[in-house]
């Protein structure tokens, strides 16, 4: 846990605790103000939160996270909240870590020991994550019941992902290498970490040839970005286009329709579970 909690401001455990918030009046009953910088840390705090919490996602609905530009509001409002849930991970939402660095209370900090910050992506890593949610808002009884379910999310996916024909997993950005990596899975990528980033010519030809000796069926796009170069590798491949979600963030009407994290995961199994043939 001590890679994912930065305490900034120790004195203010107890003020969270009791959800009056850095400097304000105990007495005022006004819920802890939670800023999360993307959907998946908004759905994890206002789990472990309920009725205590205000969350705020500096990330719109349906909007791309990578490099989300923040308002001189949202950058008050990162500087004044009780407790901030982030990533501090390189070049991934740079305007977020640099708002996060000028406050002085309590942030939780979602870089593990790797580069690779789809941690929610990994049901056992996210569970660490929710567990030092809990501990910041003083909440960790409450952070018991969402740690529950990402457990029998891990176990949903170990049995439906054990026997399968293959085990190559065709990608448009890598955002699924912790999730290949818990379930024995291989990540191919076409366009490294940047989703909007596209292969020139020789590299094109490169990866439909890596894709052809793949063996995989399918090209998986992402919701959120263009499929144009998952629709061109698949047609050189001779293969399908699938969608598979790294839940970056929901639209309006998704979340309306009432899908969340933890349905677009069971999703994201059945559609793994189809493209790689899995019994």
């Amino acid at each position: 846990m001590r890679h994912l909690v930065h305490i900034f401001a120790v004195l203010c455990v107890l003020a969270l605790a009791s959800t009056a918030g850095c400097g304000g009046d105990e007495d005022d009953g006004d819920r802890t103000r939670v800023v999360a910088s993307l959907y998946p840390l908004a759905w994890a705090a206002e789990r472990v939160g309920g009725d205590a919490v205000e969350v705020v996602n500096l990330t719109p609905p349906g909007a791309e996270p990578h490099d989300v530009e923040l308002s001189a509001g949202d950058v008050e409002a990162v500087r004044d909240a009780d407790l901030v849930v982030y990533g501090s991970y390189s070049g991934f939402q740079p305007a977020v870590v640099d708002a996060v660095a000028q406050r002085s209370g309590i942030s939780v900090d979602a870089h593990g020991p790797d580069s690779d910050p789809h941690v929610w992506l990994d049901p056992l890593r996210f569970v660490s994550l929710i567990e030092a949610i809990g501990a910041a808002l003083g909440r960790a009884g409450a952070a018991q019941a969402p740690v529950a379910e990402l457990r029998r999310l891990d176990r949903q996916y170990r049995n439906g992902l054990a026997d399968c024909e293959r085990r190559t997993v065709v990608t448009t950005h890598s955002a699924f290498k912790l999730l290949a990596k818990r379930y024995r899975l291989e990540e191919l990528s076409l366009a490294g970490r940047s989703p909007e980033s596209e292969p020139g010519p020789r590299e094109l030809e490169r990866l439909v040839g890596m894709v052809r000796k793949s063996g995989a069926t399918a090209v998986f796009a992402e919701p959120l970005v263009s499929d144009r170069l998952a629709k061109t590798v698949a047609r050189e491949a001779g293969i399908d286009i699938a969608v598979l979600d790294p839940i970056e963030g929901l639209s309006e009407d998704r979340l309306d329709a009432g899908e969340d994290y933890l349905s677009v995961m069971r999703q994201n199994l059945e559609t793994l579970r189809e493209t790689l043939g899995c019994r």
